[in-house]
């Protein structure tokens, strides 16, 4: 029986067969979420298998010790060609910006110089418009000028999934594959699929777990008591508690998210 979920898996795979058809060299960001573990999934299934692209851990050196040990893990199952370049350090990003933030904007700076350093003209990423209401804004294919910033006012029609692909020299295109899947579709697919996840997503003994897994720091465990994928997506059937709770930067100004989204975050 075709259900919701073929659908929502048959246009990701489109828009990344486009993507990879379209631009080259092309990579795709892994920060070992649920989300970009199913954008994985959905690679190895759409070239047969093998994900024909490096897979990037921009890596700040505060992820938790669960979240190391299950990408050393996985790169090596899935067969990824990993790339882990550091970031650059706190005294590197906009001194402007609040505390939090800051150290989110460290992986703007480590993806801008890995662009640099590898020429990606594409970029996948495994954002949702559902997360965030700035990322409500974006496009699946998402042009970035040349300092790697993003003009949300000024961005290309796509109408009947044709995609705007091309690029002048010197610029580079976000592709997001994931973009109209919800939070409660990535549970039920994880589920489905049978893919793994970083373990800090299940309740502990004292009802605590990551709805949303960032760094340390940074990112704080939620209330809840959901132990297994069943009750997390039971928990997301009722809850009205946001996605991003945990994460401090989005509790950091107003405008600080957008901001961060226009200098080049993912």
């Amino acid at each position: 029986m075709h259900d919701d979920l073929d659908s929502l898996e048959a246009q990701s795979i489109y828009i990344l067969r486009e993507a990879y058809s379209r631009i080259k060299p092309m990579a795709m960001l892994w920060s070992l979420g649920k989300d970009s573990n199913v954008m994985i999934w959905l690679a190895k299934k759409a070239f047969l298998g093998k994900v024909p692209f490096p897979v990037a851990h921009l890596d700040t050196g505060l992820e938790f010790p669960e979240t190391y040990a299950f990408r050393d893990r996985y790169a090596t199952e899935w067969a990824l060609e990993l790339i882990k370049d550091a970031c650059p350090p706190l005294e590197a990003t906009d001194p402007t910006l609040p505390h939090n933030s800051r150290v989110a904007a460290r992986k703007t700076l480590g993806l801008k110089a890995a662009i640099a350093k590898y020429q990606w003209k594409g970029v996948i990423a495994g954002i949702r418009r559902d997360e965030q209401a700035t990322r409500a804004k974006e496009r699946v294919f998402s042009p970035r000028d040349d300092a790697g910033a993003w003009d949300f006012r000024d961005q290309p029609p796509e109408l009947w999934d044709h995609f705007a692909a091309d690029l002048p020299d010197g610029v580079h295109m976000r592709v997001h594959p994931l973009l109209h899947w919800t939070e409660l579709d990535i549970w039920r697919y994880i589920k489905r699929e049978a893919i793994p996840v970083v373990p800090l997503y299940f309740a502990n003994a004292e009802n605590k777990r990551f709805r949303s897994l960032g760094e340390i720091g940074i990112t704080f465990p939620i209330s809840s008591p959901a132990r297994n994928i069943d009750e997390i997506i039971a928990e997301l059937a009722v809850t009205r508690e946001p996605e991003r709770a945990g994460r401090a930067m989005d509790h950091d100004s107003e405008d600080a998210f957008e901001r961060l989204r226009v200098a080049g975050y993912m």
